[in-house]
Order: structure tokens, then C-alpha cells, then sequence
């Protein structure tokens, strides 16, 4: 594996009227890892998350993405540079049918075929997209919005792609399928940032882990070890 660092997070912090949700996070993610940020509700995981693709501005540190400050840029110039978030709740376009949405993920791209050799590739990772190619994206179950978000941000070609809380919300059997995605996904070359509160989940395909709480990076190794270690199974899978 190299060990080019793609995303580099500096001393982070964000605050939300007066409160600091973020207060001085370190951590960074390699080309070709898949790197897991764990932590319970209200750790400040998806204010970060936020705060890296410029949808929330912030109040000090910096985010490096291959080798460059991107502090201050919009999602919009990030995506272009292949960084792309399925967020937290999904977000897709409930009034546009399933391949249009696909679509929208592809904008900054001109490469007719490309576009429409990618949406395939998303019909065959996805199956059932596939199905209801034609159907309104609101009229889908959370599981199957999640595929979508995930999908739509993939036809942008990104390097890294962050996915937040993909699994909330959704069924067991939903939730296995997300992870199996997720693990397809790195496998053919994807950088992933995962941010996730089912710990043991997002450790067990994880390289790496940090785990955040109360706005700071409170431990960080090797993601194997850490599903082993007794502070975080006492702290985040129950035991």
C-alpha cells in the first residue's frame, strides 16, 4: 500500500454559535486505505465531515487534500477535484427518478458514453436501482436511498469518497448490504472516509480507526487492534 496522503486534517475546530462542536481534531487519511471515525452521537464526527467538504466554515486549523489547503473552497469545486460525501440522511433528489439522480452525480463530467458506462456499472453494483430506474428517488426505502446517494457520488469518479452514518436508520439486513458496498467499493480502488456509529461494523473493513469524542480525537490505530481493545469494546460495542 503507498502511503501518499490524500486528506490531511490539522488542528480542526468548528463552532456553532458560541459552542465549539470541534475542538483541535488531527487526523489523516492515506491513498488507498479505508480509514473509519468512530464515535457516539454528538462526538462532533459529521461537523467534521462537514467541515472538510466546505459546507460548514471553520474556526481554526486547516484540511489539506493532496498536499493543498482546501480551506475555504466550496463542495462544489471540491467534487470537481475528487472529493466527493454521501451525507448523513441521504439527500437525494426525492422529485427526480433514480437514473436522473445518477445523473446530477455525473455534472461535472462531459463524456456522454463514460457517464452512461458508469451508470451501468452502478445498475450492477446496485441491482436494485437497476429495477426502478424509473421511479421517483422519495418513493424509495432508506436503504434504498442510501444505494443511491452512494451510487450518485461514485458517477462523479472520485478519489476519496466520505460516507457519513450510512448505515443509520436502516434494517440489518440493509445495513449488511451498505457495508458489503462499501467494501466493493474500496476494494476497486476507492479511498474511503467512514464515519459511522456502528463501531464494530466500520472497524472490522477499516485499515485504520480513530475514534472522536466530545470534539477531539481521543485514540487512533490500527483498526484490527482496536476492535480488540477492551476500552473500545467497554466504550462503543457494549462489552
Amino acid at each position: 500500500m503507498t502511503s501518499k496522503t490524500l486528506l490531511k486534517v490539522t488542528g480542526l475546530k468548528v463552532s456553532y454559535g458560541g459552542i465549539q462542536a470541534v475542538k483541535g481534531v488531527d487526523f489523516e487519511v492515506h491513498e488507498g486505505e479505508l480509514v473509519s471515525l468512530i464515535g457516539s452521537n454528538g462526538a462532533g464526527k459529521t461537523t467534521t465531515m462537514k467541515a472538510i467538504t466546505g459546507t460548514l466554515g471553520i474556526a481554526g486549523g486547516d484540511i489539506e487534500y493532496m498536499g493543498k489547503s482546501i480551506k475555504g473552497q466550496g463542495p462544489w469545486d471540491l467534487v470537481k477535484q475528487g472529493l466527493a460525501m454521501v451525507p448523513e440522511g441521504r439527500g437525494v433528489f426525492t422529485r427526480m427518478t433514480i437514473t436522473e439522480n445518477l445523473q446530477m452525480g455525473a455534472y461535472i463530467r462531459d463524456d456522454k458514453d463514460g457517464i452512461a458506462q458508469d451508470i451501468e456499472k452502478m445498475f450492477t453494483i446496485f441491482p436494485r436501482l437497476r429495477e426502478r430506474k424509473d421511479q421517483l428517488a422519495g418513493t424509495m426505502s432508506g436503504g434504498e436511498q442510501q444505494m443511491l446517494a452512494m451510487g450518485r457520488a461514485l458517477m462523479s469518479r472520485p478519489k476519496v469518497l466520505l460516507l457519513d452514518e450510512p448505515s443509520m436508520g436502516l434494517s440489518p439486513i440493509m445495513v449488511d448490504k451498505i457495508f458489503e458496498v462499501v467494501k466493493d467499493v474500496y476494494a476497486q480502488g476507492v479511498t474511503v472516509l467512514l464515519v459511522e456509529q456502528n463501531a464494530s461494523r466500520a472497524l472490522s473493513i477499516a485499515n485504520r480507526g480513530y475514534v472522536m469524542e466530545s470534539g477531539i480525537v481521543t485514540m487512533s490505530g490500527d483498526a484490527k487492534q482496536m476492535l480488540n481493545d477492551p476500552k473500545v469494546r467497554a466504550a462503543y460495542l457494549g462489552e
